[in-house]
């Protein structure tokens, strides 16, 4: 039933059309190996990252780790983003797995209708700005400009492993063999901008992993373009 339900939201989530230029969708996935509702949503996360109008990012977090497994890709700084999206929209909990639709809409990873109705959404807002990136050996250059008042915003760059099988010996998914996909391994904020008129600039990136750039607003706002290098 749940593999159907992927399917729906896949499907479904391909008949909406653009109503502008718009930037791919990012999802970002707070899940963990040690959650056993979490690889329904990770399956989830691995079909929608077929897409092309999609960016989605694993993010593992470690408040799962005392239950008798220790998440492999678990970063303590994932678990400080989840909880400083909570504390921005005034939610007293965090949980996995969670999907946050473009830094604003917030829903149960694990639901798939309920995530194809954000996705839905999020896919016709007007654009707010465009974003470019190309590489050059390890020169990463960002190139943004504001298509409305945008107010100040960062620019995030993140790093990720395409996939990875994962075999989990304990805990509550003991004896299953996990297949994780987009897993953020690196994530960076090294540039800021007024949010006004043009922005560029380079940074210096290496290594052959897939490179993400957000344009997020400041404080963990909602994120106004984004654009990836595979």
């Amino acid at each position: 039933m749940r593999a159907l339900l992927c399917k729906i939201i896949i499907a479904w989530f391909g008949l909406a059309g653009w109503g502008q230029a718009q930037s791919p969708v990012v999802i970002e996935l707070f899940t963990s190996q040690g959650c056993a509702s979490c690889p329904a949503a990770d399956n989830l996360l691995a079909q929608l990252g077929l897409r092309d109008d999609v960016i989605p990012l694993a993010l593992h977090v470690d408040y799962w780790d005392y239950i008798g497994w220790k998440d492999t890709y678990a970063q303590h700084a994932f678990t400080r983003r989840q909880k400083a999206y909570a504390r921005v929209s005034q939610r007293n909990v965090i949980f996995t797995p969670q999907m946050i639709v473009n830094g604003t809409n917030a829903g149960a990873g694990n639901r798939p209708l309920e995530m194809a109705e954000m996705l839905i959404a999020a896919k016709f807002e007007a654009p707010k700005a465009t974003l470019q990136i190309a590489r050059d050996a390890e020169t990463l250059t960002v190139m943004a400009e504001a298509l409305v008042e945008l107010g100040a915003a960062e620019i995030h760059i993140i790093r990720y492993i395409p996939e990875q099988i994962q075999k989990i010996t304990h805990g509550e998914n003991a004896g299953l063999n996990q297949k994780y996909t987009h897993i953020v391994t690196d994530w960076v904020t090294p540039g800021a901008w007024d949010g006004v008129g043009q922005y560029r600039q380079d940074f210096e990136v290496t290594g052959d992993a897939p490179i993400v750039v957000l344009l997020q607003g400041e404080r963990f706002g909602a994120i106004f373009a984004a654009a990836q290098l595979k």
